[in-house]
Order: structure tokens, then sequence, then C-alpha cells
């Protein structure tokens, strides 16, 4: 999405422009000392979504047959509005069945194609055999192929077409199909267990709040409940990325730190924008110095919620600890490279480990960001900022009267920041936990920039924090490997643990009730 930046042409105003993740950045209001920002909320990994077809390697084929789900448009009125398409995932090949109360594991899709992310949740399709269990991923309404009014273009025409994209509305969806999915295979006693991954892992753990009648337990993974208002602060996310550049490489943390400026200066230099084109191999002649920023502010984001152990292909062809190889390529750079040089060297591990491109794209987004930008301008309101000393990005402050005219500027909407803490809680989450919650995982790798907006610490006996320090972006979700560590392989097996307990306790109740 592009945004006009609004800066006077200096380097010191320039050096001051704010890097936006994953879309670029809107305008900027100099109203201190320190620059601020209205920059969107950051995309979680659903923006690399896209079809099994498309993917660089070969994923795991797991087994399942693609259905369709009629759901209402709006769950919570009785006006006359048009149906939509829900599309879910479903496999009953080790489930057994209705009579044995078979459990059901269901996935709380995200912001993103499905099949993407039933590829990339091996736990879930691992574990079912032992559980008997079915298998469920279905998809977020407004993404993939679960399109309103018809088609995508028709869905994202306007705020009156988009304004049923709510976390409310894809939760409503999520409960109406289970009850008919349940009513249909007579498995109405069948327990559910919920399961989910950044904001699915959010939308599991409010599911089971919100409807504690519908599931028995959820594990809600790299889950930011908690990156809302005031409740974390605003710098978290970006000084996290920023620390695991740092336990690798001082040297690099500085030299990422330092680019910022360079990058700037050198595109005010005569032919500078022809210059960063041939530095950074792109495919077409940069036009705006914010669109590589962006580029090279996304690569850092992502090595950090994917800073896995093992090698992986979950966005993109990457090694064990790519971080440390980053920083291994712009330390290791010989003498007289320039700064740029260094960086380019080192997100090339991001975005060319395989080496098999020449050149490349700025845009090269398969879904675009309009989904997520509509949820971050009405209640996914995460306030970010970037701090002086512990930030290896540039330093601002989030200014939410920009953001906001950015908004209605985009959307013809006014942004609710108190909402989700409104609808779902987030202030003084122990105390209202431990009145109403129960059997509900967060788990968290500290590696993780996401994990400094989750629940790090027990709530209760059955609402239970599972922190890593080594663990990255929902890496236990994912399917398993010989080259698993074994923190990793306790976590599971602890996860296990306690799902077990919730359907074993739903059992002994139910044949309490039968006994009775």
């Amino acid at each position: 999405m592009d945004m006009a930046i609004k800066a006077n042409l200096s380097v010191l105003a320039l050096s001051l422009l704010i890097i936006g993740i994953f879309s670029s950045s809107p305008s900027i209001a100099l109203q201190t000392s320190r620059p601020t920002s209205s920059k969107w909320t950051p995309r979680f990994l659903g923006g690399h979504s896209k079809p099994l077809s498309q993917n660089r390697q070969q994923q795991p084929q797991y087994q399942y047959e693609t259905r369709y789900f009629s759901q209402p448009l709006d769950h919570f009125s009785f006006s006359d509005l048009p149906s939509f398409p829900q599309r879910y995932l479903i496999s009953t090949e080790h489930w057994v069945g209705a009579q044995r109360l078979g459990p059901i594991f269901f996935y709380c899709g995200n912001e993103g194609d499905i099949e993407w992310f039933a590829a990339n949740t091996g736990f879930v399709w691992e574990i079912a055999p032992r559980f008997g269990a079915m298998v469920v991923f279905p998809e977020h309404r407004y993404y993939g192929k679960s399109m309103p009014y018809g088609s995508r273009d028709e869905a994202y025409k306007n705020a009156t077409t988009l304004s049923y994209l709510t976390a409310e509305q894809a939760l409503a969806d999520f409960a109406v199909l289970l009850r008919e999915l349940k009513r249909d295979l007579s498995a109405e006693v069948s327990p559910v267990v919920l399961f989910g991954g950044s904001y699915g892992g959010m939308l599991a753990a409010w599911m089971r709040l919100k409807y504690p009648h519908v599931a028995v337990g959820a594990l809600a993974s790299s889950a930011p409940i908690l990156q809302f208002e005031d409740i974390v602060p605003p710098e978290t996310f970006y000084d996290i990325v920023s620390g695991a550049f740092k336990r690798e490489s001082t040297s690099c943390f500085n030299t990422i730190k330092e680019s910022w400026d360079v990058l700037i200066s050198e595109s005010l230099k005569n032919d500078g924008l022809l210059q960063l084109t041939k530095t950074f191999h792109l495919c077409r002649t940069l036009k705006r110095t914010e669109d590589l920023r962006d580029w090279l502010d996304s690569a850092y984001s992502y090595l950090a919620m994917v800073n896995y152990p093992y090698s992986s292909d979950f966005l993109m062809p990457l090694p064990g600890h790519p971080i440390r190889e980053v920083c291994r390529k712009i330390d290791g750079c010989p003498l007289g490279t320039s700064i740029l040089e260094r960086i380019f060297e080192g997100v090339s591990v991001y975005y060319n480990y395989t080496g098999d491109f020449d050149c490349f794209q700025l845009d090269d987004d398969p879904h675009g960001m309009d989904g997520w930008n509509w949820q971050a301008c009405t209640e996914m309101v995460m306030p970010m900022s970037s701090s002086w000393d512990a930030s290896m990005f540039p330093t601002y402050d989030y200014n939410h009267s920009s953001f906001q005219e950015e908004c209605w500027k985009e959307f013809k909407v006014k942004p609710r920041p108190r909402w989700i803490t409104t609808e779902f809680g987030g202030h003084d989450i122990k105390t209202a936990l431990k009145k109403f919650g129960s059997n509900i995982i967060f788990s968290n790798g500290l590696l993780d920039p996401w994990s400094g907006g989750s629940v790090l610490q027990n709530v209760s006996e059955t609402i239970v924090a599972l922190v890593t320090e080594e663990g990255a972006h929902h890496i236990d979700l994912r399917a398993s490997s010989s080259e698993d560590p074994d923190w990793l392989l306790e976590q599971r097996a602890t996860e296990i643990k306690l799902i077990k307990g919730w359907i074993s306790d739903y059992y002994q109740e139910k044949k309490a009730i039968i006994d009775m």
C-alpha cells in the first residue's frame, strides 16, 4: 500500500523518517524532539501465505477434504444480508467417531490462505492419531477463498463491504461451523480443542473465553493478546527484534543501526536512487527510498520471528539460526566494504539464501495488505514505537492522531484503540482470567518479537504460560524434526499432557453425568 510521506527534503528530516513494516510509512508529525509515526500495525506471518503450489519446496502432504460452509455475513443482526462460502479443511482419517466421543482438533484460521497454515501446523496433524481426533482448519473470512460478495474485489471495495471483517465475526463463524459440523456428524458431545498461532492464537484464546461451552481448551501459540493500548510498552516489538541481532553480534547491530542514515544520504546524491538500485540488485529502478527501507525492515522483523534453530522453508528457505548467519555475512565482509554493501550481503540470507534470484522485487506480495490494514485501522490497533538505545531501527514515537488520519484517508474509518480490550479484556489480565478463565496454554519463545505482547506468566493452575528462551514464532506448532532441540521436545510433551488432561476431565464429567 503506497502512502505519501510528508517531510522536508533535508538530510536531518529524512533521517527521522520512520521505517514502515510490511507497508510503506504513513505521514509523520514532527511535534517533539523525537519523531512520531502513524505506521500500520505490523503484519504477522499471514502476508506470506499462498497456495501450496507456489511454495518453493514440497510441504508435508497431510490428507484432508476441502469443503465450504454457508456463513451469515453478519452474525449480530437480523438484517437480510447475503451469506458467503467459508472454506474449511477436514480430516476424519484418525477420528475414532462420535460414539466414542472422538475429540475435534480445531485450528482458528489466520489472516491468509488456510492451506498454507494447515501445511505449516504439523503439530496438530501429528498428535491427532494418538488422540483419535478429527482435524478441522477453517479459513478466516475475507482471506484465501472465503470471500463475501463473490470476489475479493467486491469484498474489499469500500468500508461498507469491509465492515464485516472483524475478529468477533470470525469467532462467530468458527462457533457456528463447529455447531453445524458436530450436528451433521452426530458428534454434539465430542470435545473440541482449539489451536492457533500468532493472530490465530489470539483467536483461539479469545474463543475459549467468549465461547467456553464450545471448546474444552485452547493452545494459543505466540498470541500477543496484550499488545493493545498501554498494556505493554510500545517499543517492545522492535526492542526484541533488535535484541535478537545484538545478542549475535554488537557490530552487526551497530552496522544496521548506522545504515538508515547512510541509506538516506546516498539517496540524496545525484543518481542516488539508481546507485541504490545497483547496490541492492533491484529488478526495477528505485523510485522511493522508503520502499527500500520497508524491504529491509521487513527482512529484519521476519528474521526475528522465524529465528528457528534448524533450517526451514516457512517464509523463505533459511538456514538454522538465520540471524546468526545474517550477522556473519555483515561482519565477515572484507575491509573497505561499504555499510550498504554489508547490509545487502546480510539481507540476502533472507531474500536469496538459495541463490536463485538475480534481482529483487520490492513489492512481491501475493496477497496485498488490504485485509490486515483494514483490521489494524478498525480494532487491531497495536501501538508501535522505536527506542533510541535498545533499537537498531530509527527512533520514533507512536502518533495515534496521525494514524487515525491515515485510516480515514485510506478507508474512511476511525480506529477504535480500546475496543479489543473492551471486547476481550487485557488490562489486569491475571485478575480477570482467574475469575472466569480456564484451560488455556499461552506458549511463547522469547526470540519472537510478538512474545512481548503475550502472557508470559502462569495465571492459574489451568491457564499456563510455557516460555522458552530460544523459541521463535509458534515454533511448537510446526512439524517435528530430527533437529528439534530437547527444550522443544519437552515443550510439546507438556502441551500434549495438558491437552490430554482437558479431554480426560471432560470424559470424567460426561461419565459422571451418564452414571447419574
